[in-house]
């Protein structure tokens, strides 16, 4: 009888150490997908960012390439030429 009451109780001691280490990883899962969840926005926020700074950077490109600073007047007609390109582009686009 004996030796059915310390298997018992060691079962509960184990079970005891299940439920424990179940409600830490619990805990600690919620607590990782939570900073998963705040990461991928910053994530978000940043990739935002530099999409806004790309666009901005290319806007000064164009806007220096056609005020004709300190580069040749053959890349400013390219570009202007390939700005031409994309407007009648969509032009041909609306008129479908």
């Amino acid at each position: 009888m004996s030796k059915i009451i310390e298997v018992t109780n060691s079962l509960e001691d184990k079970l005891e150490k299940l439920l424990e280490s179940f409600t830490f990883l619990k805990e600690e899962n919620e607590f990782l997908h939570q900073k998963l969840i705040n990461l991928e926005n910053l994530l978000t926020k940043k990739q935002q960012e530099l999409e806004e700074k790309e666009n901005s950077y290319q806007l000064l490109k164009i806007a220096k390439t056609i005020e004709g600073s300190n580069e040749s007047t053959r890349e400013t007609k390219l570009k202007i030429n390939a700005l031409i390109r994309d407007i009648d582009k969509c032009i041909v686009q609306l008129g479908e």
